[in-house]
């Protein structure tokens, strides 16, 4: 029996699946990228996937059932989460960067104008409103259903929980109808790669956090959270909050900023 709080954990093979997923993944796109095979994309991204799966089921097992997620571990978990969020912060702060780099003092080879000429921003008040409304509504339904967790009102967070995923699935929709609409692509000059770069990267955080909280869901309906004992649901609500955060700044800079600069 152990005498201290702390969690050691048991050697797994995930991280080392994960890595030669992440490796594999990589050949394939430097491979595709040159017209090669891209059979490496696929066995990456399964290899990912099962690490992902077998991974979370053992955190889950530790958490819920063996009991070796203390208070000493969940602080330790927390500050985990703030300090990965934190350089997600810094990630996007990169994107930012670039966009107002280029669209304070465009260069020459912009035509010395904001957007470039011959491009045509995407109207704010259509469908990036619709979205801003979605992630926005999505941000209150998962606050909503932590409350319910914290009541212990089964029924009202499974509802909402399931409202949330469906809007994140939702806004993903959306948006990639959005980008097939879109009068410019990405290989129009810095425009439009700041601005698939970004909001791109940015719908790729709303998948992986519309995952999460299917997972949630999962785990919710099998009885695994408490209002003493939910750190997982919370931790995946912060991840939430700030993807919404993200987009905020991405409606008033890039769409609406951007708009008006045109």
């Amino acid at each position: 029996m152990t005498k201290h709080p702390f969690h050691i954990v048991d050697f797994r093979p995930w991280p080392l699946t994960g890595a030669v997923g992440s490796l594999f993944i990589v050949t394939g796109l430097a491979a595709w990228m040159h017209k090669f095979d891209n059979n490496f994309i696929y066995v990456g991204l399964g290899l990912i996937l099962l690490t992902i799966i077998q991974w979370w089921r053992d955190v889950t097992r530790e958490a819920t059932f063996q009991g070796k997620h203390t208070e000493k571990v969940e602080k330790g978990i927390r500050l985990g989460i703030l300090l990965f969020i934190s350089s997600e912060v810094f990630f996007f702060l990169a994107f930012f960067w670039a966009f107002f780099h280029s669209s304070l003092h465009p260069t020459l080879e912009l035509g010395n104008v904001w957007p470039p000429a011959g491009i045509t921003p995407i109207n704010p008040l259509e469908v990036p409103l619709l979205n801003t409304i979605i992630l926005l509504s999505r941000g209150c339904s998962i606050t909503w259903a932590h409350m319910a967790v914290i009541e212990e009102n089964w029924i009202e967070c499974t509802i909402r929980i399931y409202v949330t995923v469906v809007l994140g699935f939702y806004f993903t929709i959306v948006q990639a109808a959005e980008y097939i609409f879109s009068t410019f692509t990405m290989s129009d000059g810095a425009y439009g790669s700041t601005f698939f770069v970004a909001t791109g990267f940015h719908g790729l955080h709303v998948i992986i956090g519309t995952t999460f909280i299917a997972v949630i869901l999962y785990r919710h309906l099998f009885y695994h959270f408490n209002k003493e004992h939910h750190f997982g649901f919370e931790a995946r609500a912060w991840y939430w909050h700030f993807v919404d955060v993200v987009w905020l700044f991405l409606f008033l800079c890039i769409y609406w900023w951007g708009f008006d600069a045109a």
